[in-house]
């Protein structure tokens, strides 16, 4: 087991200090282990401190996960009653667990629609958890990419910021993640290959990785391989990667016939 370890802490060259996942798969789930669509929720928040500790021991600073979206409102009015009452009992069950593990709690989104008891559990676990430094969770509900940026706009506009102040700093510090880093790897589950309006302004050089694994199978093993698929990756936020930029600066042509542009 020792052995197992130390040959996957060698292939994770880079760890990413922001991981953010997209929790997809549990009506699948669900479907193929003949339970009811609920069940498959019921399974995946069953998973969630899990992750939370995998990535905590990988020395993961930052996880997102998004837990429910603006436009999951438009599914069955059934469906959505009972993924509010789990979304309850996950924050009743786990935030104690959590804080001991020295966990900070972040919720990203709007408590606008949620239910008074459900607003004050989410803002009592956010105020318990705000001092603790081993890994900051935050959690997307009732959150959408767009209204977020709608929202970051409406506020600039209020504050009454001239149009030649706004820059990407400002800008993002208007957001629901502000003082949080943008992701470095975005995870989806189930096997999906799109964004799902998550994270749309900060995701911009995000590294993507979609894996089959339905969410509440999501464990150890598919972590560590997207650990790893992360560090092989070369991250060039729009630029060159360093041996290109000394291939240019000597003058090497990538086409023979023509200048590198």
């Amino acid at each position: 087991m020792a052995e197992h370890k130390n040959a996957i802490s060698e292939k994770m060259t880079r760890i990413p200090r922001h991981v953010a996942i997209i929790m997809d798969g549990n009506g699948r789930w669900a479907k193929e282990h003949g339970l009811p669509r609920l069940g498959g929720h019921r399974a995946g928040t069953e998973n969630i401190r899990r992750v939370i500790e995998i990535m905590a021991e990988h020395n993961v600073e930052y996880l997102t996960l998004y837990a429910f979206s603006t436009e999951n409102w438009s599914r069955p009015r059934s469906e959505v009653r009972g993924l509010i009452r789990l979304m309850g009992q996950v924050i009743e069950k786990e935030t104690k667990a959590l804080h001991e593990k020295s966990a900070r709690i972040c919720h990203l989104g709007t408590l606008e629609g949620l239910n008074p008891k459900l607003q004050n559990s989410v803002k009592k676990a956010v105020e318990l958890t705000r001092n603790n430094k081993r890994i900051t969770v935050c959690i997307a509900f009732n959150y959408g990419g767009r209204a977020e940026i709608l929202e970051a706009v409406r506020c600039l506009l209020r504050e009454g910021a001239a149009a030649e102040d706004i820059n990407e700093e400002l800008f993002s510090g208007h957001l629901y993640s502000s003082g949080i880093p943008d992701p470095d790897l975005i995870i989806r589950t189930g096997g999906e290959m799109r964004l799902s309006n998550f994270l749309l302004w900060q995701s911009a050089y995000s590294e993507y990785y979609s894996v089959p694994t339905y969410w509440p199978d999501f464990g150890s093993d598919d972590i560590e391989k997207a650990l790893i698929a992360y560090s092989q990756r070369e991250r060039r936020f729009g630029g060159l990667a360093p041996r290109e930029e000394k291939g240019r600066a000597g003058g090497r042509r990538d086409d023979p016939g023509k200048a590198s542009p």
